[in-house]
């Protein structure tokens, strides 16, 4: 009874409209509580249900900033928090990264040539994937994004800021590592 009511409020404060007024009544739409119930049902990263609830219906706030279909929002989230858990880092330290590098932009390409959410260079596709992988497309984006955060974890022994700064080929820098630590404590910690 207490996990159904507390899913209503985080359903009604992700789906209700921003109308300005924070004691507006309006109830959630059919629409809105079936895309969190699916968004729900098809996360296995998750410890449980209640967690799903809580951190999709949390992290999609903050969100809805940067996409404003709720649906879309809630596809990403599930996707990062997959793959971010597949390779043993934060899912907000991914949405950090995301938020730095192309403000949720799955079509974004850097000077560089970097491309999609967490920009990835194409010559990784070489490297880990395949040449005719799409990293515009979201899945493939994170699931390569993740992973090379991972390795650059891994080589740096658990260095947060030695590999941030590899991530973004500016390594012994701390610029960039120091604007993705600023993004996360604004916007996606989670105590």
């Amino acid at each position: 009874m207490i996990r159904h009511f507390v899913m209503v409020l985080l359903i009604a404060s992700l789906s209700a409209p921003n109308t300005g007024d924070a004691a507006s009544t309006e109830l959630p739409s059919e629409v809105a509580r079936q895309q969190l119930r699916q968004a729900i049902s098809d996360t296995a990263s998750f410890k449980d249900r209640f967690d799903a609830e809580v951190w999709l219906v949390d992290m999609s706030s903050r969100l809805e900033r940067y996409i404003k279909d709720p649906q879309e929002r809630l596809a990403i989230l599930r996707l990062v928090h997959h793959y971010a858990t597949q390779a043993q880092i934060s899912p907000q330290l991914v949405l950090s990264v995301i938020e730095v590098e192309s403000h949720f932009d799955r079509f974004a390409i850097s000077s560089a040539g970097a491309q999609g959410l967490m920009q990835v260079m194409p010559f990784w596709k070489n490297e880990i994937g395949t040449p005719q992988d799409n990293l515009t497309r979201i899945e493939t984006n994170l699931k390569y994004g993740c992973s090379i955060l991972s390795h650059y974890l891994k080589l740096e022994k658990g260095g947060l800021i030695q590999a941030l700064a590899r991530y973004n080929g500016s390594y012994n820098q701390t610029w960039y590592p120091e604007r993705v630590l600023l993004a996360w404590e604004k916007h996606w910690f989670v105590n």
